[in-house]
């Protein structure tokens, strides 16, 4: 998945606000962490506000279900 991407769907998601679009982000972090690491994980999460909105820490280790 491109930065791109990542971008877009979690916008997308953070805009819709249910614990169902929680769960989504998730899963999109853990396809940014297999293909782009930690820090572009890390990165999202500020820049979206996904601790104070969701809980989702910096430095949360996230695994894609697609590997």
């Amino acid at each position: 998945m491109t930065l791109e991407k990542a971008n877009e769907l979690i916008a997308m998601h953070v805009e819709l606000g249910s614990g169902y679009n929680r769960n989504a982000a998730r899963m999109v972090l853990g396809e940014v962490m297999r293909d782009h690491g930690q820090a572009a994980v890390d990165q999202l999460i500020r820049e979206y506000g996904l601790d104070q909105k969701w809980g989702i820490q910096p430095g949360t280790h996230f695994e894609s279900a697609f590997k």
